[in-house]
């Protein structure tokens, strides 16, 4: 299973996090699924996510979707996020 790693900086985390929360669906629909979340702790403003896929190209698709741009624009994502994706060996 691919695992993705995201950070990025936002400009409230209190508003954030409810639009985050409320756009569930479109991350379950691409096939994701939330390991952990957290937060820099020298940094609050930092967001550090990492997802479970169930396919690679599916979250690729996902992570390049104008959606999830108007989403990360909404809930005020600062610039454009920091994304690896992972294999497991």
């Amino acid at each position: 299973m691919p695992h993705i790693l995201i950070r990025h900086k936002v400009a409230d985390f209190k508003k954030w996090k409810p639009l985050y929360d409320a756009h569930l669906p479109m991350r379950q629909n691409a096939g994701l699924k939330q390991v952990y979340l957290g937060r820099n702790v020298a940094n609050p403003s930092e967001v550090v996510i990492l997802f479970e896929g169930s396919d690679l190209e599916r979250a690729k698709a996902f992570a390049a979707s104008d959606d999830l741009k108007r989403a990360m624009q909404e809930a005020g994502v600062l610039g454009p996020p920091d994304a690896t994706f992972l294999t497991a060996e």
